[in-house]
């Protein structure tokens, strides 16, 4: 997964955070909507980027959700 944002224009950083038992969220942050789009297609609402073969490992379909970065200013 380290060489993940050298292959994806736009992706500033990613990380992975884990919250036992069984659950796991993944972030990463974009330089922009248009990189984004250029990574996980025009449906990135609303269908998540699935690994090749990471279903196998789910116990629960995935669940997508996005957030707007907002300054604490």
């Amino acid at each position: 997964m380290r060489a993940f944002p050298e292959r994806h224009p736009g992706l500033v950083a990613h990380e992975v955070l884990l919250a036992p038992p069984g659950t796991l969220l993944y972030v990463s942050r974009w330089r922009s909507e248009a990189d984004l789009v250029a990574y996980a297609g025009e449906h990135w609402r609303d269908q998540p980027v699935v690994l090749p073969e990471e279903d196998e490992y789910l116990v629960a379909p995935l669940q997508v959700r996005h957030f707007t970065h907002a300054p604490l200013n």
